[in-house]
């Protein structure tokens, strides 16, 4: 079985990069447990660094990477430079990058400029969490959160960014990516329709039942139905 970790950037009292009440830490969280779930989907193994808000030192996250073998550790990030001056994803790789790295780092790089985002390329930096595990590391940075046409393509097309990193990291293992495809909603037996008509809901007992009396007296058949939230 193939077995992953998954970094998300930042967290707790480390916000990481900002912008008009947006923060790195939510962005990264939120992308990189939706991917988790599609990857494992397709039977992939995914271990994550965090699942909640909460702080996380380089050398913890590190240290968690080398707790077990990984085929691949991925770090989800948010760019920031200045406000609405750069665009664009860029996926990084350490200085000193493995074959299987850049393979992994080029098709989800590939996959992320396919939905809308700049190229600004793969790239190679002494970044802890790529120098300090040992698996095949890429870290992406999905667009600027200070960039409000990233932002617009992050949350307009979150579910296209979330299937494109899947995609990219099935395509690197070998493994079909297959859609996710709900079942339509099954017809009435006997293929009848009935409308039910209510007349209000009450918390107390007695106002229902006067309810019903009214009903009756008018002609109309009712019951009282209980209902638990």
């Amino acid at each position: 079985m193939i077995n992953m970790c998954f970094d998300f950037g930042h967290g707790g009292s480390d916000s990481g990069a900002s912008y008009k009440g947006r923060f790195e830490k939510i962005d990264t969280l939120k992308l990189g447990m939706a991917v988790a779930k599609e990857v494992r989907r397709h039977g992939v193994k995914v271990d994550e660094t965090r699942t909640a808000d909460k702080t996380m030192s380089l050398s913890a996250r590190s240290s968690f990477e080398r707790r077990k073998n990984y085929d691949y550790f991925i770090s989800f990030h948010r760019n920031a430079f200045k406000p609405e001056a750069a665009s664009g994803v860029e996926t990084f790789t350490f200085t000193r990058q493995t074959a299987k790295a850049r393979s992994l780092a080029t098709k989800i790089q590939k996959n992320l400029v396919a939905v809308g985002f700049k190229d600004r390329g793969v790239k190679k930096a002494n970044f802890h969490v790529l120098r300090e595990t040992r698996s095949p590391a890429v870290l992406i940075e999905v667009g600027f959160i200070d960039n409000s046409r990233d932002n617009k393509i992050f949350d307009s097309k979150f579910n296209e960014i979330v299937k494109a990193i899947t995609r990219a990291i099935l395509d690197e293992v070998g493994v079909k990516y297959k859609e996710n495809i709900r079942p339509a909603p099954s017809k009435p037996k006997g293929g009848t329709t009935y409308y039910r008509v209510m007349a209000g809901s009450y918390k107390n007992r007695k106002n229902a039942e006067a309810q019903i009396s009214k009903l009756k007296k008018a002609g109309f058949e009712s019951t009282i139905m209980i209902y638990k939230p």
